[in-house]
């Protein structure tokens, strides 16, 4: 894997982007799954392009849809009534910054195949005492030598999730390539997402409980053992073909879906990997899009944080004997408890900020396989390539550009750990047909 070369910057860069025509000035609330601390980080996008539009066009386009989406033109505080986040719809304007990088698409592709410490140029860094204080939107666009062109993006995660980042660059790209307005508009509100007054906390949340480490425990900490150490980033591919053999070995008897059965299977395969003591209890958090399991359902157009964490746990003697339908079912059953109910608990839980996500013996799997990333055309066409621009202990659901049913598997591991976690990962295969898809070799 060779370094990328530096981007060269002309000018003064960055530019900030305002909104073509004014905006409403106010505080927008956020909601309880919007603020909390496992959110405080931004969702770094990279695209590659063929073709790369004109910058001026990029900004003129990204001006106008800033209108509609205002919010990301504003800033994040700190309520001064209630210590709570919100933005500042001020108007400031999104972070754009602009570069040349002496490379072609088809070396990027070959030379850096995944995320690296060098993919980081290509995303313009703000300096600020915190993070709260960077701008909710950063962009940056890097010139290719080819004509093409790479994108990145960042999205502070309290004011969108994946769904509604998604939403927000498709609507960039349309004002792109029309002056038509948007299909959908933004939604801008959270109060749907209100705590009960008084809060009623009326579901058991286990992603939110600690797991108690005594000394004498077999449990220690996964997520700091892991951080503690210099990390490998490993990126899997499984085509249709391997996904239908991978759940054949569910069935006849379980139906389930894509997702279920690539989760039950990644979350075996990191238990195993990691070695840990079969007694242990282990959990498996993933991101449930729970727009249409409100009464009433959120509105279209809501592109605020809609998603829940479900919860799946088990002892690791239970993940690593080779029972995937056991796992399967842990997953569905998770899935199946997200109801209206458990997601206004869930709001109501989080009133108390003393409450944090669970990650300490945690596999995270977040699913964006299916936002239509893989879809975004500025005009030049769609991704070559289309992922994270960084790689991190979560596990990432990536799509795969060109094909709409294979799914990439990205998640960093120490790098003993990572080769571990890659044999089992096709141990399903018992060595048949191992080279069907050579990313998985």
């Amino acid at each position: 894997m060779q370094e990328l070369p530096d981007c060269l910057y002309e000018g003064n860069q960055p530019a900030l982007i305002t909104p073509s025509s004014p905006t409403p000035n106010h505080s927008l609330y956020l909601s309880n799954l919007d603020d909390h601390h496992f959110l405080r980080f931004s969702i770094k996008y990279l695209y590659l392009f063929q073709k790369s539009p004109s910058s001026q066009t990029l900004k003129d386009s990204l001006s106008r849809v800033l209108v509609d989406y205002y919010p990301l033109a504003g800033r994040i505080k700190v309520s001064d009534v209630s210590a709570k986040l919100e933005v500042d719809c001020n108007g400031e304007g999104a972070v754009f910054a602009e570069a040349f990088m002496d490379i072609t698409c088809q070396e990027f592709l070959e030379h850096s195949p995944k995320p690296n410490k060098s993919w980081r140029k290509l995303l313009f860094k703000v300096q600020a005492p915190s993070f709260l204080e960077i701008p909710p939107l950063v962009i940056q666009v890097t010139h290719l030598r080819c004509g093409g062109m790479i994108l990145c993006t960042a999205i502070n995660h309290c004011l969108c999730d994946g769904i509604g980042t998604s939403q927000f660059l498709h609507a960039w790209a349309h004002a792109n390539n029309t002056n038509a307005s948007l299909l959908v508009q933004p939604f801008h509100s959270r109060h749907m997402l209100d705590p009960r007054d008084p809060p009623r906390v009326t579901h058991s949340h286990p992603g939110f409980t600690r797991t108690t480490v005594e000394k004498t425990s077999t449990n220690f900490n996964i997520c700091k053992y892991l951080q503690s150490q210099p990390l490998a980033p490993t990126t899997l591919t499984f085509t249709p073909s391997l996904i239908l053999r991978l759940k054949k070995t569910c069935a006849p008897s379980l139906k389930c879906t894509t997702f279920e059965a690539l989760a039950a299977h990644t979350w075996c395969s990191w238990a195993r990997s990691l070695d840990l003591p079969l007694t242990m209890q282990v959990k498996l958090l993933f991101s449930v899009n729970m727009r249409k399991k409100l009464s009433p359902e959120l509105p279209q157009g809501y592109y605020g944080n809609g998603f829940v964490l479900a919860c799946a746990e088990s002892k690791v003697q239970d993940l690593v004997s080779g029972n995937i339908y056991h796992v399967v079912k842990l997953v569905q059953d998770a899935k199946a408890r997200i109801t209206d109910g458990y997601v206004r608990s869930t709001i109501d839980l989080l009133e108390d900020k003393t409450v944090k996500t669970d990650v300490s013996c945690s596999l995270v799997i977040s699913q964006w396989a299916k936002l239509g990333l893989e879809e975004l055309d500025f005009g030049g066409g769609k991704p070559m390539y289309t992922g994270s621009l960084t790689s991190d202990i979560y596990c990432l659901f990536l799509p795969v550009a060109g094909n709409l049913d294979a799914i990439k598997v990205q998640v960093s591991l120490p790098e003993d750990v990572v080769k571990r976690l890659e044999y089992y990962m096709v141990k399903f295969l018992d060595g048949k047909d191992k080279e069907e898809d050579h990313s998985l070799a």
